[in-house]
């Protein structure tokens, strides 16, 4: 059963001097204490991207698999709903005008942001987690990312 519902962007990504999200006025008082957190994830929408919304498996989109994959089984941004969700640090949060101050994301300037949730270690770690056999090696934190050669991994780019 297909449902169709909308939602409200309450702000955007902004990547022009570091990386931010910039809150529309109207949701800005939602902001107080999330400056108390260090992190935080962002549900932002996948814009700037066509999908034909009929492809499922695709060809393997990284080099250490020999195999086609479904599209729910890859970071892909060619979604039935072009959601993403990020996780960064946050360096500052100015209430007032709205502004996340964030290390790093991995969106595209002006990307439409539609939810923001503190990043919460009881919820949102997990310990003991599974991978498949073509992706085991990949860093175990985002920490350990940043210095991982990622532009090896992908067959495309």
């Amino acid at each position: 059963m297909e449902k169709e519902f909308s939602m409200m962007v309450i702000g955007s990504v902004s990547c022009e001097n570091g990386f931010a999200v910039r809150i529309n006025k109207d949701y800005r008082e939602g902001l107080k204490g999330l400056g108390d957190f260090s992190h935080v994830k962002i549900l932002w929408i996948f814009d700037q991207i066509q999908w034909d919304g009929k492809t499922l498996v695709v060809p393997p989109p990284y080099r250490t698999l020999d195999h086609d994959i479904g599209l729910f089984a890859t970071r892909s941004p060619f979604r039935p709903n072009p959601i993403a969700v990020s996780t960064s640090r946050i360096l500052s949060v100015d209430e007032e005008e709205g502004l996340i101050v964030l290390d790093w994301i991995d969106a595209e300037d002006q990307s439409p942001v539609v939810d923001i949730k503190p990043y919460h270690p009881s919820e949102d770690r997990i310990a003991g987690v599974q991978m498949p056999d073509w992706c085991a090696h990949w860093p175990q934190s985002r920490e350990e990312s940043g210095e991982f050669d990622w532009e090896s991994e992908f067959t495309f780019g």
